[in-house]
């Protein structure tokens, strides 16, 4: 993103990101809401064409995976048919970083076998098709992950009961998860809608129902507190600090450098810290990684 000319990004692309992109480069905002798009998708196919034509690097910035519900296929099938060469640079989708980050694992031996991403509003002409992904996605063996489902949480929860899913199966709805401004609501699928509109939910919100939601550490601790609205006390890990370390050193003839790789729990307080693991590589063959204890 350095040495990028143009970039075209969207709105939840975070500032931190955006930092990395080059003082020189023109930045075109291309971001979309519910119910308000500041360029449709037609005009951003037109645009990322036109800067490529003009031999511009472009990059086309997007949160999340570019191949999740990111419109991402559509904009390099375009670009290919006009002879211009892509390439993709993959991220990490909401439905992963979430559960990793609150601890739900998507599919957990004998309790989820699948899981199944849906969108939470179709394209004009496409809600009959919908429906009929809603109703096959109620087994009580599949995660369901919603996106952009908050505005139609009512009607998906009211299509899963009507297809048989039990209304006790948990259920989480998650705004702006893995930022610091991260807001969670747990609940049973026939509640939440009710819950997340006491909560004041906004977008964007990831919607997540099934039994391993009550495997993680945030629904135990949210039980305990005695179901509060609102838990926002949910990662199952606390914050990582890592540290990386590279000896220069020149040592004896022929011999390799090392290097440690330290990853630290941030406590609350200062000095409250712990460390967590620290390895130092022994030769350039041995495999490098981060290690962290549980």
């Amino acid at each position: 993103m350095a040495t990028a000319d143009v970039v075209l990004y969207d709105r939840l692309v975070s500032d931190e990101i955006l930092q990395l992109v080059g003082p020189s480069a023109r930045m075109v905002y291309v971001g979309k809401t519910a119910g308000y798009h500041t360029r449709r998708q037609e005009e951003i196919h037109e645009l990322l064409l036109a800067f490529a034509e003009a031999g511009a690097l472009v990059v086309r910035l997007k949160g999340g995976d570019p191949y999740v519900f990111g419109r991402g296929g559509e904009e390099v099938g375009y670009l290919s048919a006009h002879g211009i060469r892509v390439h993709c640079v993959p991220g990490i989708t909401a439905a992963a970083g979430i559960c990793a980050e609150l601890g739900i694992p998507l599919t957990h031996r004998g309790v989820a076998t699948s899981a199944r991403f849906l969108t939470g509003h179709s394209r004009e002409g496409g809600e009959e098709a919908l429906d009929e992904a809603v109703a096959l996605a109620a087994d009580p063996h599949t995660t369901l992950i919603v996106y952009m489902g908050l505005s139609n949480l009512a009607k998906l929860s009211q299509q899963l009961l009507g297809a048989g899913l039990d209304p006790a199966t948990p259920a989480v709805a998650v705004e702006r998860g893995t930022t610091p401004g991260r807001r969670v609501v747990y609940g049973s699928v026939e509640g939440l809608h009710g819950l997340a509109g006491a909560a004041g939910l906004r977008t964007p919100t990831l919607i997540m129902i099934g039994q391993v939601v009550a495997l993680s550490p945030g629904w135990q601790g949210w039980e305990a507190a005695g179901r509060p609205l609102e838990w926002n006390e949910a990662s199952s890990y606390p914050p990582l600090r890592l540290s990386l370390q590279v000896d220069m050193s020149s040592g004896a003839a022929g011999a390799k450098k090392a290097v440690a790789v330290g990853v630290e729990a941030e406590g609350a307080e200062a000095g409250t810290g712990r460390k967590r693991s620290r390895r130092g590589l022994k030769s350039a063959e041995e495999q490098a990684g981060l290690v962290g204890a549980a």
